[in-house]
């Protein structure tokens, strides 16, 4: 999404018609000696405070190290919705989260919308996609998850407002490969990756016409794990010995957490619904995190084949570089993993540019994202793990803040749009199930907790949807 602010600029660059050619592009030319190519590599799950200092000495990344030597990083950029396809939805389209209405990782865009890729190709520009998108309704991580697991993601995001509480996700846990020379750990992103190198050597051959190549990858994601209970985890932080070597084990930081009873109702759900309330002692938590930071130095290794490639080929030169993530990820920082929470470790991702005419070697510290809502930025000097609640200090500038967005944004209307979908959707999907609705809401992820007492949240839910008619009104008013 962030991306779209960087790539605004580029774009625009890449496709205002020259001068007296009466409107028409560069690109019908049948020589692009202007034109560079661009390449966009965007990772899932990395957490942008790790490509400068001091985030940046606790792993080995040195690819992301060389865009930052030969190109223009931005300190403070930021996902505007933590989630995949929410995310992926408002970086394809270049549009807010509430005019794409993408309120989760089953609703983003219709397959046929237009994005600026597809107006990239209209105005002469070679184009390939290769890997992970995941910005169109329907489609999120749909090969890698079972029937199942897509029915408790698309009914846990529906039945957010039902009052109550259930554990979602197993315990986070770790798997160390035995091999210990393993390199290619996620082989899908690697054959991804191959397959992009390839298309960029016969690109190379095509001198008549700029290419635009967009390459996603899974890592640092955690896997998804086929056990379930709550001493396996529904998502694993594995990697090998090969990558681990690459992390500084004394730098990595044991984040401090409230209590639980001090916990913001927003965090105590996630750390909830995430299965983070129980004890954990500081080696789980180290080795969560240093697996993590494994992951991210595989996917730098990615990156990193991706600009040889470019360079044996020689484009480097004649290409424009762009790496970023669709969101974070807070390996256990404030009691969760995973991301969905606007703290730094969720909402702060990676943004690099590098490339025929970008500044090498600049940090930008101004904030950037797609609606540019953060006028503020915590002090990291004062509060590192997020945990002192500053708005409550400055009374005015936060009351000024909030109205400037609901400027923007109408809270009711986008408020009551989300219920009513949810709702809509749970209904459908409900009442496709006909009498095996009771058995099947029993049996996803979140069976531990209702099993124990099945009558009482059908009844919850029951409320909820008897609520519904009189809700969307008040929400409006």
């Amino acid at each position: 999404m962030l991306l779209l602010c960087v790539w605004v600029v580029a774009a625009s660059a890449l496709a205002v018609p020259a001068p007296g050619t009466s409107g028409k592009w560069r690109g019908a030319a049948q020589a692009w000696p202007e034109e560079p190519n661009v390449v966009l590599v965007v990772s899932d799950s990395f957490d942008g405070r790790l490509t400068f200092y001091p985030r940046n000495q606790v792993v080995k990344l040195p690819f992301i190290n060389f865009m930052k030597a030969h190109g223009t990083s931005f300190l403070n950029a930021y996902t505007n919705s933590p989630i995949c396809c929410p995310s992926r939805a408002a970086m394809w389209s270049g549009l807010f989260t509430h005019l794409t209405e993408s309120w989760n990782n089953f609703k983003g865009l219709d397959p046929n919308y237009t994005t600026w890729m597809d107006i990239m190709e209209k105005h002469g520009y070679r184009t390939q996609k290769f890997g992970k998108l995941d910005y169109t309704s329907g489609h999120h991580s749909i090969r890698v998850q079972l029937s199942s697991c897509l029915s408790s993601n698309r009914v846990e995001a529906w039945t957010r407002d039902v009052a109550f509480l259930l554990r979602q996700e197993g315990r986070p846990m770790v798997n160390l490969i035995p091999k210990k020379t393993k390199v290619r750990v996620m082989e899908e992103d690697w054959k991804t990756t191959d397959r992009a190198v390839n298309w960029l050597r016969k690109a190379a051959t095509n001198h008549t016409q700029p290419f635009v190549l967009y390459l996603g990858l899974n890592l640092p994601h955690p896997y998804p794990s086929p056990s379930s209970g709550e001493n396996f985890g529904s998502s694993t932080f594995h990697t090998s010995r090969y990558w681990l070597k690459k992390v500084s084990y004394d730098a990595i930081r044991i984040p401090e957490w409230l209590p639980l009873s001090e916990m913001h109702p927003t965090d105590y759900y996630s750390s909830y619904t995430k299965n983070c309330t129980g004890k954990f002692t500081e080696t789980e938590i180290k080795n969560i995190r240093a697996f993590y930071y494994a992951m991210c130095a595989e996917t730098d290794a990615m990156l990193g084949e991706i600009i040889l490639a470019l360079h044996q080929l020689g484009l480097l030169e004649k290409t424009i570089v762009i790496y970023t993530s669709d969101h974070g990820e807070l390996a256990m920082e404030h009691r969760q993993f995973y991301k969905m929470s606007m703290y730094e470790a969720s909402a702060h991702v990676p943004l690099l540019i590098m490339g025929p005419g970008i500044q090498a070697n600049l940090q930008v510290s101004n904030v950037v994202s797609l609606v540019d809502i953060y006028p503020t930025m915590l002090d990291v000097s004062s509060d590192p793990d997020e945990l002192t609640n500053i708005a409550t200090k400055f009374p005015e500038i936060a009351y000024s803040l909030d109205q400037k967005l609901r400027s923007i944004i109408n809270y009711p209307e986008v408020s009551a749009s989300v219920h009513q979908y949810n709702k809509e959707q749970f209904i459908k999907w409900k009442q496709s199930l006909g009498q095996n609705y009771s058995n099947v809401i029993a049996n996803l992820r979140w069976h531990q907790d209702w099993l124990k007492e099945p009558r009482k949240y059908e009844s919850a839910i029951d409320q909820w949807l008897k609520t519904n008619s009189n809700q969307k009104e008040n929400e409006q008013k």
